[in-house]
């Protein structure tokens, strides 16, 4: 056990605290990233190697409700997307940063600029790594725009707006669509979720430059995004799971709504987790119900855990991780 920094805060009540970000491992080394500003790396048996405040480096953070973005690990890189601000298009606090895994050190620190104001200034969402046929981009999400980096040197290679657009005539600037969701990649598309019931976007990610209204859309669903939960990609179909348990499935190549079905009624803070075939979903009250994949609503299983969660479960070589706000559940079959 040790401890990453000091002066943990709570957010919006019971929602979250300076522990959000999730860990990451190789298996010999553990990183952790915290609501504080603090990251660090440990060995897998919890000897220090390195660690420093990212608000020493790369300034202070201003964010509403804390830091809560997972890093990606890849390549002996760690990189993380640091998006915040003071409300103001004028000063553009936003970064990207790509840091060698084994010193700390930063190998590369790119200015994300969107002309995002407001709380649009502020996302909540974590950077994923697309990664097939040799192209591998970091794709950041967040303040209006989802921008893909090149994890070599930190290069903008594509952006996306249109997701909270200031000149629309048919949709006004909203002040508070921070991003709490992230988005999903799968071989040939990635899913830009939005917030508050806003649109969905599925893009090309092997296009370059501004994707806004350009060929590389592959569709957009106009509303009913999730508002905290990630998109999930299978081989056919994207599955977007709301808040309030309904589940929205959509065909991956054209967008059309597959099924849209209600499921356990109570939030739903954890992302899916696709498995074998299936969906977990795990509600706020730690009610998990099992759906099968497919383009037919089938829940297969309704199970209680009986304490409450918001984190998003996992699976490693064949056991499911629950976190809980009590407790760290191990499931395996006997």
């Amino acid at each position: 056990q040790q401890q990453i920094g000091m002066g943990n805060k709570d957010v919006r009540g019971d929602e979250g605290n300076s522990a959000s970000p999730s860990p990451i491992t190789d298996g010999k080394f553990v990183w952790v990233l915290m609501g504080t500003g603090d990251v660090a790396c440990l060995t897998v048996d919890g000897k220090p190697v390195w660690n420093f405040n990212v608000q020493d480096r790369f300034g202070k953070l201003d964010i509403a409700f804390g830091l809560s973005s997972t890093p990606v690990l890849h390549d002996g890189r760690l990189f993380l997307q640091l998006i915040h601000g003071d409300g103001s298009a004028a000063t553009q606090e936003a970064v990207v940063v790509g840091l060698n895994a084994q010193t700390g050190e930063t190998i590369w620190q790119t200015p994300r600029v969107t002309g995002a104001e407001k709380e649009n200034e502020h996302s909540y969402s974590s950077p994923v790594l697309y990664d097939f046929d040799g192209l591998t981009l970091l794709i950041t999400h967040g303040a209006d725009y989802t921008i893909a980096y090149s994890p070599a040197d930190g290069r903008e290679v594509w952006r996306l707006g249109g997701l909270n657009p200031h000149d629309d005539p048919k949709r006004d600037y909203h002040p508070t669509l921070r991003f709490v969701s992230s988005p999903s990649v799968a071989k040939g598309i990635v899913v830009c979720p939005t917030a508050k019931g806003g649109p969905v976007f599925a893009v090309r990610p092997d296009a370059s430059g501004d994707l806004t209204a350009s060929d590389a859309i592959l569709w957009v669903r106009d509303k009913h995004t999730p508002d905290v939960p990630s998109p999930v990609i299978d081989d056919e179909l994207v599955y977007l799971c709301r808040e309030n348990g309904i589940l929205l499935v959509l065909d991956r190549n054209t967008g059309d709504e597959v099924y849209m079905e209600r499921t356990h009624v109570d939030r739903h803070r954890a992302s899916p987790l696709m498995a074998d075939g299936h969906l977990y979903l795990t509600a706020r009250d730690g009610k998990v119900t099992v759906v099968r994949c497919g383009r037919k609503f089938e829940i297969v299983a309704e199970n209680e855990i009986g304490e409450a969660t918001s984190a998003s479960p996992i699976i490693a070589n064949g056991t499911l991780y629950l976190r809980t706000f009590d407790a760290l559940w191990a499931i395996r079959n006997p």
